[in-house]
């Protein structure tokens, strides 16, 4: 399966999510408190390449792939690359440089459960929102538990897998499945061809 059509695969599994983000969070009101980075901001967050495989292709096409891997391989700390805190001293507040592209882990944290050692749907948010929100936390920790639907961390990995599972089961630390993603694009097309017809994903 060429690169490009792996980029499409992921991207239509990510649009798929962001519908069901976008329902659970219309039927919950829970939300982000606006300009939080904290989950961004903390250090050792694991990811796959796969997830970050349309942002390295993006890079590519807009020649600036192998500027950053440079920048990653250089990079002195395990705090995400992309994120872009507001000031240095406080690092809980901030975005992500490539909102768009970022990665199956960015989008599901907050919005999407996981099972406990009973099968128990059990939602994967952040202290903030536990704290911030309580009563719609538990409103919808209730709601879930008697059916609402909800994305699920492993149902959606498991979907990832399908597309590439050498890339998708590869989980490392952010930065460096970053680096195999951009590198994965460097290697695919050193012997081939500059890719065509891929105005949308660029």
């Amino acid at each position: 399966m060429s690169i490009e059509h792996k980029v499409r695969l992921v991207e239509e599994l990510f649009d798929r999510l962001e519908n069901e983000i976008s329902a659970f969070q219309s039927e919950t009101n829970l939300h982000c408190r606006t300009g939080c980075g904290q989950c961004c901001s903390t250090p050792d967050i694991v990811a796959s390449p796969l997830e970050f495989l349309p942002w390295a292709l993006h890079l590519f096409l807009n020649s600036k792939a192998e500027e950053m891997l440079v920048e990653l391989n250089n990079k002195s700390n395990s705090n995400c690359h992309l994120y872009r805190p507001l000031a240095i001293l406080d690092r809980s507040n901030g975005s992500c440089s490539n909102y768009r592209y970022r990665g199956l882990i960015c989008r599901l944290f907050g919005y999407a459960a996981s099972r406990d050692k009973y099968g128990k749907l059990r939602l994967a948010t952040c202290k903030i929102i536990k704290e911030e929100q309580q009563q719609n936390y538990k409103d919808t920790e209730k709601a879930i538990s008697k059916g609402l639907y909800v994305p699920i961390f492993s149902d959606y990995y498991m979907q990832l897998s399908q597309i590439d599972n050498r890339l998708a089961i590869t989980l490392l630390p952010i930065n460096e499945a970053l680096k195999i993603a951009i590198e994965e694009v460097l290697h695919y097309y050193a012997y081939r061809p500059f890719p065509g017809g891929l105005e949308n994903i660029a």
